[in-house]
This record gives C-alpha cells, sequence and structure tokens, in this order.
C-alpha cells in the first residue's frame, strides 16, 4: 500500500480555480490508478475521476468533465486535480485514492475499489 497526502484546498469564488495534489510514500507509484473523490456536506462521497498508471488514460464524472484536469508525475510519486471554473457545487473535502492497476474503466468508479486513501482537503466554493 502507499501512503496519501492531499494538498491545495482552500476557499475560492465561484468561477475560480484551484490546483489540488497528491503525494504518495510507499511502493511504486506507478502500479497504482489514481482516483479522486469528493464528500460534500450531508451527502455520501462521490467519484470525480481517476488516472491510469501512465497518466495517458484519465476519466471524470459528467459534472466535472470539461472543468476539471488530472495529472500525474510518477517520477515525483504525485498526482494533480487542476479544478478550473469552480462552482458553489464543488464545495467538499476532496480525498485521492490507490487502487491496483489494470481492471476496467468502470471498475475504479467505485470507492471500495481503493485500498488507499489520503485524510483529504477541504474545497470551499463561495458564491
Amino acid at each position: 500500500q502507499v501512503t496519501l497526502v492531499e494538498s491545495g484546498g482552500g476557499l475560492v469564488q465561484d468561477g475560480a480555480s484551484l490546483r489540488l495534489s497528491c503525494a504518495a510514500v510507499g511502493r511504486s507509484f506507478s502500479d497504482y490508478t489514481m482516483g479522486w473523490f469528493r464528500q460534500a456536506p450531508g451527502k455520501e462521497r462521490e467519484y470525480v475521476g481517476h488516472i491510469d498508471w501512465s497518466g495517458g488514460i484519465t476519466y471524470y464524472a459528467d459534472s466535472v468533465k470539461g472543468r476539471f484536469t488530472m495529472s500525474r508525475d510518477n517520477a515525483k510519486n504525485t498526482v494533480n486535480l487542476q479544478m478550473n471554473s469552480l462552482k458553489p457545487e464543488d464545495t467538499a473535502v476532496y480525498y485521492c485514492a490507490a487502487a491496483a492497476r489494470g481492471y476496467g474503466r468502470s471498475f475504479y468508479y467505485n470507492e471500495g475499489t481503493y485500498a488507499s486513501w489520503g485524510p483529504g482537503t477541504r474545497v470551499i466554493v463561495s458564491s
């Protein structure tokens, strides 16, 4: 397993941008597909997107498609989530998570797939 820590959260205004990062410590980072999830106040945690081990393939939830972009740097053991055109409904605690690579796309939509999780970073978008 890997240990994950997110950073970059904060308070921003509607329409602003924010970049979240997730640093991993542990065994080979490229062994993992990395996912981002979020949990808004009073709601269940939901899938945001995931990126394959190489960084070449990404998938996003419809709610963030076209606004959020994931990237990773396996040499630095980091994965990033660039969030543009933020909306108040994006307010949530954002979590990065790691899962074994090599499964089908839909496998990674499910939070139960992920064995390692960061503590989360809070994003608040004010209107």
